[in-house]
């Protein structure tokens, strides 16, 4: 049931006018804007976080956006954006996934793959929405997409290697006796830390962007409140100009940053189902 606490709408509105009244230093409140919070709703008994509303958001993006376009592909109709949805479709299967696994896998995986692409996508994509929220700067949405992707490597290694053959395969063929207990323990590791970095990769670049994007606004309060209005009118553009500069850049990196992550899934998915590539 969806309920809303006025308590927590209280003590969240009480926070947001201090950290508002904080004096000279703006950048407390500012980048307090990429930190998930709760809105004060509840659903069953748990809280709602801005996030939340955003990956729902990108959700129905992706269904509003590919509407009607396998129909369209199948009939050889349809106008600039099946064609240009239906192309990156094509080019994930042809460029990123087929290369690093074969065919059958690669056609069964392909659904996650390419919801895994524009999930992340559309998420990077809702953070630069005035007014939107980042999910992917929360390190817990990047590690839960990296959980999906260690599961299907573990999980579809075994399955298709053997239960027995998938830990097998994680040591070097030939290695003396006494080095399988080390070379096991330092394979698993590695086999740890690739969903690690999957996690961190993501999550550090999508905050980092913000937080670069948030202090150029900062200055202009900053200069505003430190060295007086006059001061904070006349350095303002050059602030504007850099946030507005970053902003464009954010952009490129919401699309390369949903590349590298699904690329590396697909790597580490591909190493774990097929150990002799």
């Amino acid at each position: 049931m969806l309920s809303k606490d006025p308590e927590t709408v209280r003590a969240a509105a009480t926070a947001l006018k201090g950290a508002q009244h904080g004096g000279g230093d703006p950048f407390g409140a500012l980048f307090g804007h990429v930190v998930p919070h709760g809105t004060g709703y509840h659903l069953f008994g748990l809280e709602i976080y801005n996030i939340q509303y955003f990956q729902v958001a990108a959700i129905a993006a992706i269904f509003l956006a590919f509407l009607g376009v396998a129909r369209a592909v199948r009939t050889s109709s349809g106008g600039i954006r099946t064609r240009v949805l239906a192309g990156w479709v094509n080019w994930i299967r042809d460029e990123m996934v087929f290369p690093y696994m074969d065919e059958s896998h690669g056609r069964k995986l392909l659904p996650l793959f390419l919801s895994v692409f524009f999930f992340v996508l559309f998420m990077n994509l809702f953070g630069l929405v005035p007014g939107g929220a980042t999910a992917t700067a929360s390190v817990f949405v990047t590690a839960a997409l990296a959980t999906i992707t260690f599961l299907c490597m573990v999980i579809g290694g075994m399955v298709v290697q053997g239960p027995i053959a998938f830990w097998k395969n994680l040591l070097p063929h030939g290695i003396p006796a006494w080095m399988v207990p080390l070379m096991f323990l330092v394979e698993l590791i590695g086999l740890v830390v690739k969903p690690f970095a999957l996690t961190v990769r993501l999550f550090a670049n999508m905050l980092g962007g913000h937080l670069v994007l948030l202090s150029f606004l900062g200055l202009i309060l900053y200069f505003g409140a430190n060295m007086g209005t006059t001061v904070g009118l006349i350095s303002s553009p050059a602030w504007v100009g850099m946030a507005v500069f970053v902003t464009i850049l954010e952009g490129f990196v919401a699309l390369l940053q949903a590349y590298i992550f699904t690329l590396l899934s697909i790597i580490f998915v591909g190493m774990s189902l097929h150990p002799e590539h």
